[in-house]
């Protein structure tokens, strides 16, 4: 080897350790850059002659080079937050995002989880890139396809009620009252239990059901309300809206349990609005065991159990991401539904993604096409709400390498001294 390819084999050292800093540098500057990799740059030789044109003489090298420059795809760790839109991945994979980076648009797949939802509803990260994910219609059901993701549900409708299930005791020990009277409901009655129902408008209101004693183990019951609260009736007189009968076994269980009539006509809603009373599984009306529900023990009345399906209309009071992704509204009505679901990405080689700065990455060939899908599902990582990753750049590590690359180029900077020293010296001869 010649002086001179002494001075090449050197030059080369000092740029490929120079292109070493460089990357080492790029990691620790982004230490505390949310959802960033750390890159390694892997060293490869170089031949002095191509392996066609060589020769049986051994070869001397022509120095270093950085063969490429590595991802390192380690999980950073995962820092709570107080944002319900800031997501983490806890295992592979990466959110995909949809816009525009460098004058390119399109979709790109980030492990930086910084969303929020911006004037339209959409959730965006930091640059204005929208999180793709699955929307939901007006029911929660979710879409098949992906597409940015809009939460912004605004109010959720009022829904009647059509059904009311109550669970009681029915005091056996109880005496038969004086005959029924509308217009007296709580000296011709037992006992009576409160449910709220509510009108197509949304409107609540206070239903109250009366149990009155007719003979040996049967009851009949009747449902009222204010007639204030009623189309045509008159404030301050109890209403009827709803009646039937209960029976039940010498032991107790709930045996039949019959609806005679059940319409209301709300005031300013829909008329005519029917709700079905359930008093419990009854043996001969609906084959169960009769002991699931209501039933008439010797112990005092009282309310077991007590559910109606109806609310009124609320606005959205906040959301709640799951581990898979789904995206849940909580309305001021109590009510929760579905308003959508973040995508997850993930690919064959994640090596093979391009790098595109600002935290994202894009698909290339050598990456193969995104495997996309809710989180927590294939090899995709759970979605984690209120999270942020980290970096996963350790500091002791990069200092360390840091003084082994600059070890290199000073040791490759000393090559050049050496040689030209020899340089000169032979330049000396001459004299």
């Amino acid at each position: 080897m010649s002086i001179m390819s002494s001075l090449n084999t050197a030059a080369a050292g000092i740029r490929s350790h120079a292109s070493a800093l460089a990357v080492t540098g790029d990691n620790i500057a982004n230490v505390n850059t949310v959802g960033y990799k750390r890159s390694r740059a892997n060293f490869s030789d170089m031949l002095g002659r191509s392996i066609a044109g060589s020769s049986a003489a051994p070869q001397a090298g022509a120095g270093s080079q950085v063969g490429s420059i590595q991802q390192m795809w380690q999980q950073g760790a995962l820092m709570t937050t107080d944002s319900p839109t800031d997501l983490a991945l806890n295992g592979n994979g990466f959110f995909m995002v949809n816009g525009n980076v460098g004058g390119v648009q399109g979709d790109y797949y980030t492990r930086a989880g910084q969303f929020q939802v911006n004037d339209e509803g959409f959730l965006v990260n930091q640059e204005g890139l929208r999180l793709q994910g699955y929307s939901a219609d007006a029911s929660g059901a979710l879409s098949g396809s992906v597409g940015d993701l809009q939460i912004d549900a605004g109010t959720l409708g009022a829904t009647p009620t059509t059904t009311a299930d109550i669970a009681t005791n029915l005091n056996s020990d109880e005496t038969v009252p004086a005959a029924w009277d509308p217009a007296d409901p709580g000296g011709t009655s037992n006992f009576s239990n409160t449910v709220t129902a509510y009108d197509s408008l949304g409107n609540a209101h206070d239903i109250t059901v009366y149990y009155r004693k007719t003979g040996a183990n049967a009851w009949e019951w009747h449902a009222m309300t204010d007639g204030g609260e009623l189309a045509g009736g008159t404030p301050g007189t109890p209403t009827e809206g709803a009646s039937g009968t209960l029976t039940f076994t010498t032991s107790g269980e709930l045996d039949t349990e019959t609806t005679t009539a059940s319409s209301w006509d709300f005031t300013d809603a829909a008329p005519g609005q029917s709700i079905a009373f359930d008093f419990g599984d009854s043996i001969t009306t609906d084959g169960g065991t009769g002991l699931a529900g209501s039933t008439q023990h010797a112990s005092a009345s009282s309310v077991t159990g007590l559910s109606q399906n109806g609310f009124g209309a609320g606005e959205v009071a906040g959301i709640q991401i799951a581990q898979d992704g789904t995206i849940t509204g909580v309305f001021t009505n109590g009510q929760r539904r579905s308003l959508g679901q973040v995508a997850v990405a993930d690919f064959a080689s994640a090596d093979g993604l391009d790098r595109a700065g600002q935290g994202l990455w894009s698909e290339s060939t050598e990456s193969g096409e995104p495997l996309v899908g809710a989180g927590g599902s294939g090899s995709r990582g759970a979605v984690v709400a209120g999270a942020l990753e980290g970096s996963n750049v350790d500091l002791a590590r990069e200092f360390v390498d840091l003084i082994a690359y600059q070890r290199g180029f000073s040791a490759n900077g000393r090559i050049v001294t050496t040689a030209d020293e020899m340089y000169q010296e032979m330049v000396n001869m001459k004299r």
